[in-house]
């Protein structure tokens, strides 16, 4: 009998693929094994576990809406396993479909009230809505049932990490390395929480203890080379920088922060074709923010108005969050004369930055363009109730005062301003202006009401 007329079982090759697709899996050939698991749910459409692991192999690859499909037809096939909804929860949580998820894990609750994952994962949804109460709350539930999970430990630190608790995040994520010591980027996450918290030594030593695990970790070495970067150590930073290139000669961000440092040190020439480089490697749509920033600074000390102003709306494009970066475009924007865009820059710098006095100050300034002295007044008050000693507000606030006929509190301003900048000849040039408004104040008022020798010299 020829071998293609010999019977065969179909539904045993769709086992083979799925077997292939599993140890492909494991090899981390996440491609190849989505391939295998296609070719099995072809054979067989209603093997839920075909459809489960396919999903796995997705969100592996970071592609979670389609993961969540996968998910959905598997449990169809299979509605009341726990792991199944667990992971669709997780992968709705991912995809910022919060109510959703939390509806999959209150579900798996009633079904198995002791499945402690959905109570840990529950703690990562609850952070993302800022319900950090019922994130704690999620916590102790899991602890009831399993007091040494480790990812429950792991969960809550990154709550307490967004809640700028770094000391307390840091002992959770001590306590789940002592569970866990291989749990993927522990190490990197102590780092940061040190790092946030200010100990710089500490954070140091976190981080080396994580590259030394994983040595080609490239959001750990990114992380590293900025905190060195902070540190003023530019060419320990540089260094890192360029390990990412080797590693991934096309990740844009590495480009953009050697791009940095290049253009600190003022070879101007080759920072801007670093940021080039790094916009060309930027992903489609882009969303690397920085580079075109920088390129409209250097349109700027360069004269070129036009292209600044291009280099600008650009960057305002990819939305920026960073409120010293809106600031910054703000300031550009005004010396493009585009009050506008700058207006709506220190605008949005204060919703995600209420307490940064520069976004007030710049606030006072555009109003002072526009002769609403009142205005520039209250902004530049806000200011200084930031920051008492916020110079270029003690300056130029002092200029307001002068203009609304508040001497008394222009002078005091620019004698402040004196005390923390003795040498700003600009300061002296404005207290000389404040000193002869007052003098000449003074004189109009003698004559108005001219008395004793003086008034027997104006017969």
């Amino acid at each position: 009998m020829l071998f293609d007329e010999m019977a065969f079982d179909p539904y045993q090759k769709g086992e083979n693929k799925a077997r292939m697709a599993y140890e492909l899996y494991e090899n981390g050939q996440i491609s190849q094994a989505l391939v295998e698991l296609e070719e099995a749910i072809e054979i067989d459409p209603s093997n839920s576990a075909w459809h489960f692991n396919k999903a796995l192999a997705l969100d592996a690859v970071g592609q979670f809406e389609d993961a969540i499909k996968e998910y959905e037809i598997s449990l169809e096939l299979n509605p009341f396993d726990t792991e199944i909804l667990n992971s669709l929860a997780v992968d709705y949580t991912r995809t910022g479909q919060y109510d959703l998820a939390i509806n999959v894990f209150e579900h798996i609750q009633e079904l198995d009230p002791a499945f402690e994952p959905a109570y840990c994962n529950r703690i990562i949804t609850y952070t993302e809505m800022d319900q950090h109460d019922l994130a704690e709350q999620m916590f102790y539930l899991g602890q009831q049932i399993n007091p040494d999970c480790a990812l429950c430990y792991y969960n809550i630190g990154n709550n307490l990490f967004v809640r700028t608790q770094y000391k307390k995040a840091i002992g959770c994520w001590e306590r789940t390395a002592e569970i866990e010591p291989s749990h993927p980027q522990i190490n990197y996450r102590i780092a940061q929480a040190y790092w946030y918290e200010g100990d710089h030594d500490k954070a140091r030593q976190y981080f080396l203890n994580e590259l030394r695990i994983n040595p080609g970790d490239i959001d750990v070495i990114l992380d590293f080379g900025l905190f060195l970067l902070e540190a003023g150590q530019l060419e320990s930073a540089k260094e890192k920088f360029n390990r990412i290139i080797e590693l991934k000669p096309d990740f844009a961000p590495a480009l953009f922060y050697l791009g940095e440092i290049t253009f600190d040190n003022k070879d101007y020439e080759s920072a801007i074709e670093l940021f080039n480089q790094a916009m060309q490697m930027d992903s489609e749509p882009p969303q690397l923010i920085g580079p075109r920033h920088r390129l409209a600074q250097y349109a700027l000390m360069t004269g070129n108005k036009e292209k600044a102003r291009a280099y600008l709306i650009s960057e305002l494009d990819l939305d920026p969050e960073d409120s010293n970066i809106l600031v910054s475009m703000a300031s550009m924007f005004l010396k493009v004369d585009n009050i506008d865009l700058a207006i709506h820059c220190l605008l949005k710098s204060l919703e995600n930055d209420c307490s940064n006095p520069d976004a007030y100050y710049y606030l006072g300034c555009v109003r002072t363009i526009q002769v609403q002295f009142e205005e520039a007044a209250e902004f530049f008050g806000h200011a200084l109730d930031i920051n008492p000693n916020h110079i270029n507000t003690l300056r130029d606030s002092s200029l307001v005062c002068l203009a609304m006929g508040k001497l008394k509190q222009a002078s005091g301003r620019i004698k402040k301003a004196k005390s923390l900048a003795s040498d700003d000849s600009q300061l002296t040039a404005i207290s000389r202006r404040v000193y002869i408004v007052a003098l000449l104040k003074r004189i109009i008022n003698v004559i108005s009401k001219p008395s004793g020798i003086f008034r027997k010299l104006l017969r």
